[in-house]
């Protein structure tokens, strides 16, 4: 390879014309000592800012992508709640009884089955007997093959002798002509179905004596009381064959 140096004249070495180059642009592109200032030198680590566009120059850096926005857990759940409400169709009923009471929607409906209307024993007495016991009573004596048979309610003395001193008490009379005189009377001095209660009869005189009438049950029922006084009627041959 050819020496690049050049030789002048006396043989001396002469400076190459990079040589003489370099000081003058060192000088022109060097910062000034006094103060900081940019100069138009590219360098091996930062791009050109003219061809910093993405679509000229493809080694330029891109903006990074914004991540897509998430929805908070809360939000989430409660839009999901909300469709399963929707979808699976809650009753109606339970949730207004619920809201309106304040009540949890399972007590809610566990109050409304345990609700049952009340039983005809828990009646006010006269009602019951007007209304309940004197019709099934009548039906079970006619059924016994009694057709004529009268039914009254009300309150008067005890018909007994030794018992005209007492004070007037419910009785339920019944009486038919069929074979005879025959009557019978039920007592209630308590005005009670579940108190004390009496029974006597006769046949066309005056009873005599006061039974007790169904003392050994602990809970009277209209069917009880019905089944009671036809059985005690049927003990003392009125009914069927008898």
């Amino acid at each position: 390879m050819a020496d690049q140096t050049n030789h002048n004249q006396a043989g001396e070495v002469a400076p190459s014309t990079v040589d003489k180059q370099a000081p003058s642009v060192a000088e022109e592109h060097a910062p000034s000592t006094d103060s900081s200032e940019a100069t138009d030198i590219p360098t091996a680590n930062a791009p050109d800012p003219k061809a910093a566009n993405p679509e000229d120059n493809p080694n330029a850096a891109k903006p990074a992508a914004v991540p897509p926005k998430r929805e908070k857990p809360a939000a989430a759940a409660k839009a999901a709640g909300g469709e399963k409400a929707a979808a699976t169709g809650e009753k109606a009923a339970g949730g207004e009884k619920a809201a309106a009471t304040g009540e949890k929607p399972a007590a809610a409906a566990k109050a409304a089955k345990k609700e049952k209307a009340p039983a005809v024993e828990d009646k006010p007495f006269v009602e019951f007997i007007e209304q309940d016991y004197l019709p099934a009573l009548q039906k079970a004596i006619a059924q016994q093959g009694v057709q004529d048979l009268q039914v009254s309610f009300g309150k008067q003395k005890v018909p007994i002798t030794g018992f005209e001193s007492a004070e007037e008490c419910w009785q339920i009379i019944g009486s038919w002509t069929e074979i005879g005189q025959r009557q019978f009377n039920l007592y209630f001095p308590e005005e009670d179905i579940q108190g004390k209660k009496g029974f006597s009869c006769n046949e066309g005189k005056k009873p005599s004596t006061l039974e007790s009438f169904l003392i050994d049950e602990r809970r009277i029922t209209l069917d009880l009381l019905v089944f009671g006084l036809v059985q005690r009627l049927d003990g003392q041959k009125w009914l069927g064959i008898n």
